[in-house]
């Protein structure tokens, strides 16, 4: 039987990145409808995720090695040609390989989740809007449209600095939002301040002579974007997923995705919707098959 190691959840989609052990095989692989797969190793335990070349392509670890620093191992992570692409505005080098990637256009962007936290982040043009798919965000408003990546991520520290919007929020967090209830006007009212506010922020910027980005390579915008499944989602009752699913035997018939998390089914109790974090897959081993999910006796209370 093929076992894979996960690379991650990927948009449009949701879809299984995976590596084949055995071959270095790239490929992916739906997760909508059924997925049953194993968790080959012991919690903890996690695998190099391989490498991108220069032109963004995939590629398997060349050893196969167990991953050294978050789910790579030291050989790929140096090898890794984008390693510096989050902080190009603070250098003055841009290697070849990041020129495709850094001299496009951008967008700013402010994201809500369902939890209620709010994030501003970037998005190269032609991920504009996989990038919120996959960042899982229900409601979000493009705020600036840069002539390149240098500029936006400039664009962002300032937003961080005076609208005190964070960066990250951790998948965890998002993925339990869903599980809880929802407000989906006040969120929506929630992400309208927060952009507000950005685009008041670098509207002074722009404004400013002595700031470090020329008002002509950057434009502030105001478009709003929400999550296509939205209505998926909240269409029936949720709970969280009493398991782990980056350890054991899972059989998960997949409703829909935002982001990392999935809403599914599972055999032995149909009709209740589990919101489950495939982030937990990243570097694992796994082997699809005719696995099932054997819940726990004691579950959480249902809404």
């Amino acid at each position: 039987m093929d076992r894979h190691v996960v690379r991650g959840v990927q948009w449009p989609g949701p879809r299984l990145a995976l590596t084949n052990v055995a071959t270095g095989e790239t490929t992916t692989r739906d997760v909508l409808g059924s997925l049953r797969y194993r968790a080959v190793d012991d919690a903890g335990i996690l695998w190099c995720t391989g490498r991108r070349d220069e032109d963004g392509r995939a590629s398997a670890c060349p050893r196969g090695n167990r991953a050294s620093s978050g789910v790579h191992c030291a050989d790929c992570a140096a090898a890794d040609p984008y390693r510096f692409v989050h902080i190009v505005h603070r250098q003055n080098f841009l290697s070849k390989s990041l020129e495709r990637v850094v001299l496009q256009p951008h967008w700013l962007y402010v994201a809500t989740f369902a939890g209620g936290e709010t994030k501003v982040g970037t998005a190269a043009d032609p991920r504009k809007s996989a990038r919120l798919l996959e960042q899982g965000a229900l409601v979000g408003r493009y705020v600036a449209r840069a002539v390149d990546g240098r500029v936006v991520r400039i664009l962002e520290d300032a937003t961080t600095d005076a609208a005190g919007l964070r960066q990250a929020v951790r998948a965890s967090v998002k993925v339990a939002g869903l599980a809880r209830p929802v407000d989906l006007v006040a969120l929506d009212a929630a992400n309208a301040d927060a952009a507000s506010f950005a685009r008041e922020v670098l509207g002074e910027l722009s404004a400013d002579p002595s700031s470090d980005v020329a008002d002509d390579t950057f434009a502030v915008v105001d478009e709003r974007w929400e999550a296509p499944t939205r209505d998926e989602v909240f269409a029936g009752r949720r709970t969280s997923y009493p398991l782990d699913p980056g350890v054991g035997t899972h059989g998960l018939d997949v409703r829909w995705g935002v982001g990392s998390a999935v809403g599914a089914e599972v055999a032995v109790d149909p009709g209740t919707v589990y919101v489950a974090d495939l982030s937990r897959l990243r570097g694992r081993r796994i082997e699809f098959g005719e696995y099932e999910t054997v819940l726990p006796a004691v579950q959480e209370a249902l809404f």
